[in-house]
């Protein structure tokens, strides 16, 4: 809330009476005072002189329209099969690159030098189970019921049908659309998380139904990510969803990467964040040097926010340029929430260069089965998965 604008002077006066009730087991007393917690984050007074309201704030895609000028659609001259290839080796790179993320998340850099060394394979048996994707095939099963005419209240209804796992502004908004509080107010009720990275790490899917079209991708982003996020929140969606439909289209991650931070709004403090990170980029010959002015910049942030791991993201394709191994290499020794940005960041290596170009090592562990949470894809593959998503970018091209 902080971070959003906000005086949370009085909430964080509870901060320390709250651990207090919770390391002495004073249950009573704990639940009652989050209660209070929550209120007074809710209710908290606008602070004029926050850096926050030095950049625009965005309540809609026309007002991102506004600013960005998309190019037009280009057309994707690609059969039905070859389609499902891009498409199979882009699940295959995300499911694989959240695998190799989910027992980093949290660590910094140092921390996992520290604790791993060098991660240049999974560090345990990896597996499909990821709080991530879920999002992405609700997604998809509300793009399939109603194409074009998909609306944020028809996939947060998929939410409630059938995720059963969440977490931070993603639980928030669920229990608010349980409650019968659609979009976007589901997003904006009492929802201090609304811009951290739950919106971000479901973008991919986006652009996977928007080959060559980001401005499509964009606008379906702003559509998903509006059930839980606001402003940046959502941009970060619409960065990873202008990121994946460009991969369609471009040879060269670094020539995506660029091209991707231009269709983002400028006047955003989102832009703001990948700015000071491309820089970094362009200012640093190693990763690590890039990475270190970024550590820095958004220490403040916590691990799950957007923003530093927007800079992840792109430190981890400037510097892992057209190599998945090396790219995820990079973005798992950044830290932070590294399962939601290998992900992300992976799908497009496979839709660019094809399941040839992602090592065995990633892919075979899962022989194409699928496990997850998400009610209809308890126990599925990858490729059926792959065969949805085709589905779904036809209805909406039709």
């Amino acid at each position: 809330t902080e971070n959003k604008g906000y005086d949370v002077t009085e909430a964080e006066k509870l901060i320390p009476v709250i651990q207090a009730a919770y390391d002495t087991k004073d249950d009573i007393n704990f639940l009652k005072l989050v209660a209070k917690l929550y209120h007074l984050l809710g209710t908290a007074p606008k602070n004029e002189q926050h850096s926050y309201w030095s950049f625009n704030y965005y309540n809609n895609f026309e007002d991102v329209t506004k600013e960005v000028a998309f190019p037009p659609r280009k057309v994707v001259n690609l059969s039905d099969q070859q389609l499902f290839d891009k498409l199979h080796a882009g699940w295959l790179a995300q499911i694989a690159g959240a695998a190799i993320g989910t027992i980093l998340e949290g660590y910094t850099a140092d921390n996992i030098k520290e604790a791993f060394g060098e991660v240049r394979d999974y560090l345990r048996e990896p597996s499909t189970f990821n709080d991530d994707i879920l999002f992405e095939l609700a997604f998809l099963e509300a793009i399939l019921a109603k194409g074009k005419e998909v609306t944020s209240e028809d996939i947060g209804l998929e939410w409630v049908g059938r995720i059963i796992y969440f977490w931070t502004a993603e639980e928030v908004a669920y229990k608010n659309l349980k409650r019968g509080i659609m979009p976007p107010m589901s997003a904006e009720l009492n929802n201090p998380w609304n811009e951290w990275i739950g919106a971000q790490m479901r973008g991919s899917v986006c652009g996977l139904v928007a080959p060559g079209d980001p401005e499509l991708a964009a606008r379906l982003a702003w559509t998903d990510g509006t059930v839980s996020h606001i402003n940046n929140g959502v941009l970060g969606e619409m960065f990873n969803a202008v990121l994946t439909s460009l991969s369609f289209t471009e040879t060269d991650v670094r020539e995506l990467l660029k091209k991707t931070i231009e269709l983002m709004p400028q006047k955003s403090e989102y832009y703001s964040v990948i700015e000071f990170a491309y820089n970094a980029c362009l200012t640093n010959e190693t990763w690590l040097g890039a990475w270190k002015l970024c550590e820095k910049q958004f220490e403040r942030y916590n691990w799950i926010h957007t923003y530093p791991n927007a800079a992840a993201q792109v430190v981890a394709l400037y510097y892992g340029e057209n190599s998945f191994d090396e790219c995820m290499y990079v973005i798992a020794m950044c830290g932070q929430d590294v399962d939601c940005n290998a992900g992300q960041i992976g799908t497009v290596y496979g839709i660019m260069f094809g399941k040839e170009a992602i090592d065995k090592k990633w892919t075979d562990p899962f022989n194409d089965q699928f496990e997850s949470l998400c009610r209809g894809y308890e126990k599925t593959t990858i490729s059926a998965i792959a065969r949805r998503t085709l589905e779904a970018l036809k209805k909406l091209n039709s």
